[in-house]
């Protein structure tokens, strides 16, 4: 099985958006050309960009660059897509956009999505299940309400939890009757 990593997501800048998408998958998987224009047209249409499929990377935002970049890996059909901090760099609505494709992209396919973040917030809103490493070990490993409640243990290795978590166990210390988890 071909392996495609990236760190960064770099596009090839002499190459249209389309073309960008479709280079794997037909010079590394020697997949037919027009095939793989007709899944990579479908995959910009996923992510929004099917009307950039003429564009080259420098007429993109960072946010379309990115989502070129998670289309064009798609296009290699992944049974998983492991994604290190996808939104880095990124402004709150371009991380909320990519974040909310990705989601979207994982309902539709059915893709395995490893989503590796140090924000919270991000987590307990996109994610099924959290493991939380620590020194190369599993620290904590559970759905993002099991982990949530353990926020001190959280704190103990350097991550927080979401604001709303905070918020809700200080409004439980006032008013002991609330409940302390958001609905």
């Amino acid at each position: 099985m071909y392996k495609r990593q990236f760190q960064s997501y770099e596009l090839f800048p002499h190459l249209t958006v389309l073309d960008n998408i479709t280079l794997s998958p037909v010079k590394v998987q020697k997949r037919k050309k027009d095939e793989v224009k007709a899944e990579a047209m479908e995959l910009l249409q996923r992510v929004g960009l099917a009307d950039k499929a003429a564009s080259y990377p420098r007429q993109l935002s960072g946010g379309q660059k990115r989502r070129v970049a998670i289309a064009g890996v798609l296009a290699m059909k992944p049974e998983v897509l492991i994604l290190d901090e996808p939104t880095a760099g990124l402004d709150p609505k371009g991380r909320n956009d990519i974040l909310d494709q990705i989601a979207q992209l994982h309902r539709k396919m059915g893709i395995t999505v490893v989503l590796v973040s140090h924000s919270m917030e991000d987590v307990a809103k996109y994610v099924e299940r959290i493991i939380v490493m620590n020194r190369g070990e599993i620290f904590m490993d559970g759905t993002p309400k099991q982990v949530f409640e353990r926020y001190d243990a959280l704190e103990s290795v350097g991550l927080a939890a979401p604001q709303v978590t905070y918020l809700m166990h200080r409004l439980h210390e006032i008013f002991p009757e609330m409940p302390t988890e958001a609905t």
